[in-house]
């Protein structure tokens, strides 16, 4: 066992040696944040995704048609049942009845064409009747259909040559009884709307009716019932655009059907016929048929999410550790909050809406403190976004819309208070103000669903508010020191509480160095409006500070702003040792600040806030002593500030050392010792592995200056009053 280990360590290392020659390595160095990002990004989403997942399955059964159900099944979601409601649909289409209109242009065309047939027939008689009588029977016959021609088509009349011979020989005033009794009878016909499947029964009847007239004779009979029956049509056509357009009215007037959430489906012991099985395969609650739809959706939303967050923490201009710091705290409490929802959902067999009772200023509150404002607003709108589909129920078709606004609201409220916070106790004030927000927030909601709403259901919603933004705060504040010293976060809470003159090493420095707790507190005044106005944090450069010459407890006398009597040790001891004391006061702080449990980012101002500058008075006093052996030793150990905040500190603490001991300050003097010590640090390569700027150097310059000039400004001698 132990051979087959140092062999797998041997393969590792030798894969190891191969993967990282120089090429790569820089790459890797490169995108190193990039690659962490995406991998902590990645398993962030899947474990979001799987903690959701059960939120858009729902739950199936394994049932078959004509099966007992095993248990009484309800629908898990709201669903339209798209074949029911086109039957619905279908049916209300099929009972509008078609629209027809009458027409009277027909009515009066028809009576026209007899009353034509007529005046045609008298001009045929008289023309023959004119004529030399030459003409034979079948010429007059001839004659007759061809002036019929010219009003319609003799053959859609369907009268004979025996029926026209008789029109042509019959008596005038025979045919003129006729003529009228017909128009008469054919325009009481056509007065009544006639569709077209009645036509071939009200020309039988008009034919009933001729053969009952006394005015017309037997022998016009054929001819009369031939006018008549062609002279009765269709006078009501069909309006297809008007029914179509009420058959279209008739559809959308029917309301889709749903199976509503909760609805029972079937009955435990029930026999599940076709219609309950095709319901239950619509709702996906057959295992053939579960959706994966749904399951797609959630991962989309899960990538949507996860990019908002990589792009956010990859353009941070933020140093790398902390950002790395920043991410692992975002994620995790992100997590944490999901894990919550999830909890809580598990409630949802009561008629309430239970989502009103998470906490919902927690996520913001402990990003807001740990992380940045920034990660606050989007974690916010990312928790939002989850709990519209956790706590999704009723007829929302994707996200429960109320709890998300909910959640953003109190989220959004707490960010804008959470800037005046100073202390831990201020955290209660937000929470009233989330409290605050949320009552006002259940009562639109309340009011906006226009439902009655039982005294008990009343309560629950006026409690959910309270308790969501209580438990927003006491979570905060419980998981607050947690993530603080877990991840040794130093977060504005954490820098308040530090900054307070009551804390044991302030006091130490106050009582044992007073020189030195005001030469802190005007270095810290410098240091946080440069860091300020540079982008830096200006919050911990001030208390850092305050720590900053912590180590100078340890030999007080030693350091000329604590020298109260002119006695200067010093003047008694070789330069060397002198250098020693003075170089140790930094290694002395960090030991002090690390045996108090203090932030790491205090112990590294510390030790950096020198860097590997030299000691110049005791180097020139040992040069002029001639005993100069190794110039080393008047040198800082450093390391040399890596951070902004260090950078702006280092420089403001020789600028009020240098400032303090000048005689007679102005503003030309204050502007030329500070370029000249920003020059020298640069000369030194002080610099070299923190990412300040020259532009940023340019800044601090100007701001150091005006604050210097408001701080050792010039005075007017007040006159002595002469003693009478």
């Amino acid at each position: 066992m132990k051979n087959f280990e140092e062999i797998v360590k041997l393969v590792v290392y030798s894969i190891w040696g191969c993967v990282m020659d120089q090429h790569l390595k820089r790459l890797l160095d490169m995108f190193g944040f990039r690659v962490l990002l995406v991998v902590i990004l990645s398993i962030t989403g899947i474990l979001q995704f799987f903690m959701m997942l059960g939120n858009v399955l729902g739950d199936t059964y394994d049932v078959q048609p004509f099966q007992l159900a095993p248990e009484t099944i309800r629908a898990v979601k709201t669903v339209e049942d798209t074949e029911k409601t086109e039957e619905e649909r279908q049916e209300a289409e099929e009972s509008v009845e078609p629209v027809y209109v009458f027409d009277e242009e027909i009515v009066n065309h028809r009576i026209a064409l007899l009353e034509s047939f007529y005046e045609i027939t008298l001009d045929v008689r008289k023309e023959i009747a004119d004529s030399d009588k030459s003409l034979t029977k079948d010429e007059q016959i001839q004659k007759f259909k061809n002036k019929l021609k010219e009003i319609t088509d003799s053959q859609t009349l369907y009268l004979t040559d025996d029926d026209l011979w008789t029109l042509l020989i019959v008596d005038e005033k025979e045919l003129n009884r006729a003529q009228t009794s017909i128009v008469e009878l054919v325009k009481n016909v056509l007065s009544n709307p006639i569709r077209k499947e009645n036509v071939a029964a009200i020309r039988n009847d008009l034919e009933t009716k001729i053969r009952e007239q006394n005015d017309i004779s037997a022998a016009l009979l054929s001819p009369f019932i031939t006018l008549g029956r062609t002279a009765i049509v269709e006078t009501e056509t069909l309006d297809k655009d008007k029914t179509e357009e009420l058959k279209k009215q008739a559809r959308n007037s029917v309301e889709p059907v749903r199976i509503l959430q909760g609805q029972i489906i079937v009955q435990e012991g029930e026999l599940i016929d076709r219609e309950k099985y095709r319901q239950l395969e619509l709702l996906g609650m057959t295992n053939n048929k579960a959706s994966l739809k749904p399951v797609l959706g959630l991962a989309i939303l899960v990538m949507v999410q996860m990019t908002f967050l990589y792009f956010l923490f990859d353009k941070q201009k933020l140093d790398v550790q902390k950002k790395r710091k920043q991410l692992v705290v975002t994620v995790i409490v992100y997590l944490i909050s999901i894990a919550l929802m999830e909890l809580i959902s598990l409630l949802d067999d009561f008629d309430v809406q239970v989502g009103f009772i998470y906490p919902s200023a927690l996520a913001t509150m402990l990003i807001s403190l740990l992380s940045s404002y920034q990660a606050a607003s989007l974690v916010t709108v990312l928790v939002a976004s989850s709990a519209g589909i956790i706590f999704q129920e009723g007829y929302s078709a994707v996200m429960q819309m109320e709890i998300a606004l909910y959640i953003l609201l109190g989220g959004f409220a707490c960010i804008y208070f959470m800037k005046s916070i100073e202390n831990r106790s201020d955290i209660l004030k937000g929470c009233g103000v989330v409290v605050m927000i949320n009552v006002l927030f259940i009562a639109f909601y309340l009011l906006m669903t226009q439902s009655h709403y039982e005294p008990f259901e009343l309560l629950f919603y006026g409690v959910a508010a309270v308790v969501s933004g209580m438990l927003s705060g006491a979570l905060t504040m419980g998981l607050l020191p947690f993530f603080e010293s877990a991840f040794g976060i130093l977060s504005t809470m954490k820098l308040i509480e530090l900054s307070n003159p009551n804390h044991p090493l302030l006091k130490k420095i106050l009582t044992e160095t007073p020189g030195t707790y005001h030469h802190s507190i005007m270095v810290a005044n410098l240091a946080e409006a440069a860091c300020e106005a540079i982008g830096a944090d200006g919050l911990l450069a001030r208390v850092g500070s305050y720590y900053h010459d912590i180590g100078k407890t340890k030999r007080p006398a030693f350091f000329v702003e604590n020298q109260m009597s002119g006695i200067n040790p010093h003047d008694s001891l070789p330069p060397e040792r002198s250098a020693e004391i003075i170089i140790a006061h930094t290694t002395d702080g960090a030991e002090i600040l690390r045996k108090h449990n203090m932030p790491q980012e205090f112990i590294d101002i510390a030790l950096q806030h020198h860097g590997t500058s030299s000691l110049k008075f005791f180097l020139h006093k040992a040069k002029e002593q001639g005993k100069l052996k190794d110039e080393s030793i008047f040198h800082y150990p450093g390391p040399k500030p890596q951070t902004k905040e260090i950078a702006v500190i280092s420089i403001a603490d020789s600028v009020e050392a240098a400032v303090r001991s000048m005689k007679e300050p102005n503003a030309e003097k204050i502007r030329n010792l500070v370029q000249s010590i920003i020059k020298n640090r640069l000369e030194e390569d002080q610099f070299d592995e923190c990412d300040i700027s020259i532009k940023e150097l340019k800044i601090i310059e100007k701001v150091l200056c005006e604050t210097l000039n408001g701080t050792f400004h010039s005075r007017i001698e007040y006159p002595k009053e002469e003693n009478k």
